[in-house]
Order: C-alpha cells, then sequence, then structure tokens
C-alpha cells in the first residue's frame, strides 16, 4: 500500500499536459496570433548549411527557403555539387515532392520532413491558450492538428515544440538571431534519430 501514493503521482503525470509538465501559469494576453518570422521575406534566399542525421545515415549540402507568395514556400536540398537531395513545395495545405532520393523516398520519412518543414515556414496561427514561464510567454497554437507551443523571449520567438499525447515530439530552437533570420536552427525528433541542423551562409 505504500507504494499507492507513489503509483498515483506517476499516473497524474503521466497525464499531464505540457503546459502542466513544465509548471506554465495560465494568462490572458491581447496576442490573437503568434508569428514566426524566419522565412517570410519573399525578397529573401535563406541558404543555410545542413546537416541531416536520419537513423544511421547523414546527409550534408545546402538548404535552401524561398518564399514565393502567400502560404507557399519551395524547400530543397542538395549537395554541395548540385546534387538535388529533395525538393519540396508547400503552399497552403499541398506539399508536393518535386523530387526526393529513393533512398529517403519512404511514406514515414516524407511525413516528417513534411511537418518539420511546414512547421518552420509556417508564418501566422492564432493563439488557443498563452502561459507564462518566467521570463517567457508561451503561446499554444496547432498545426495540422497538433499541439505546437511557441516560446518567446522579449518577443523574439526561441523555441517551438511539437507534442503528441500531451508529450514533447520535436523541438525547434532558434539562435543567433539578426534582422529576422535565425544563424542557427536545430530540430530535434525525440522519439526517432531524426536531427537537422541548419547554420546560415
Amino acid at each position: 500500500m505504500r507504494y499507492l501514493p507513489i503509483s498515483l503521482l506517476l499516473l497524474v503525470w503521466a497525464c499531464a499536459s505540457y503546459p502542466e509538465r513544465n509548471n506554465f501559469q495560465s494568462v490572458e494576453t491581447s496576442n490573437a496570433s503568434v508569428t514566426n518570422p524566419y522565412f517570410s521575406n519573399p525578397d529573401k534566399d535563406y541558404v543555410y548549411k545542413a546537416d541531416i542525421d536520419l537513423y544511421k545515415k547523414t546527409f550534408s549540402g545546402l538548404l535552401i527557403f524561398k518564399k514565393l507568395g502567400a502560404r507557399h514556400h519551395r524547400v530543397v536540398f542538395a549537395t554541395e555539387l548540385g546534387n538535388t537531395i529533395f525538393d519540396f513545395s508547400i503552399k497552403d495545405s499541398d506539399f508536393i515532392v518535386n523530387h526526393i532520393l529513393p533512398e529517403i523516398n519512404k511514406k514515414m520519412v516524407v511525413n516528417l520532413l513534411k511537418k518539420d518543414f511546414r512547421t518552420l515556414v509556417t508564418e501566422n496561427l492564432p493563439v488557443l491558450k498563452t502561459f507564462a514561464s518566467q521570463n517567457e510567454y508561451v503561446f499554444e497554437t496547432e498545426i495540422d492538428e497538433q499541439a505546437h507551443y511557441y516560446h518567446t523571449i522579449a518577443g523574439k520567438l526561441e523555441r517551438i515544440v511539437q507534442t503528441k499525447n500531451q508529450k514533447k515530439k520535436v523541438t525547434f530552437i532558434f539562435s543567433a538571431v539578426h534582422a529576422e533570420v535565425a544563424k542557427n536552427i536545430q530540430i530535434l525528433h525525440h522519439n526517432i534519430k531524426l536531427s537537422i541542423r541548419l547554420k546560415a551562409i
């Protein structure tokens, strides 16, 4: 019987939401939407040195983001010799695979990349709930019916956390931000061996 209280605590913890697990406090703000500005300029080509670790393989090259219109981006990953690894178009709710290497052309891999890049290029989302934690505000929203939490400090987007079944699934980390460009970006998957590291060049 002495283990019952511990078991109950573990059960409560397992059922707790992402904000509850992190002791976020619900607050009222005037923010009706949250913005990711890092790929929003149609006059700019966003070029990054990229390393993508997928299970036991590493792919290195240049990852280029181009905004072509409202809610329309092109994402191309190529080797430094110019060979295309993948080429995606993201427009509204459409995700088009223009090209992808056969060795990574697996449904699960494409779906993961689709979700990651859609999160990266989505600019404005309605805020469902707002939380505060120490010096940051955390805005809850949804992309493709999955909860995403936008962590901001002094109005600057620092992290996006995607959750599933109340657990942290993917973390997007933005650092060395200058003139609305994140010079360094990390995408870390917590339940599979997939990570993406980007450094602006």
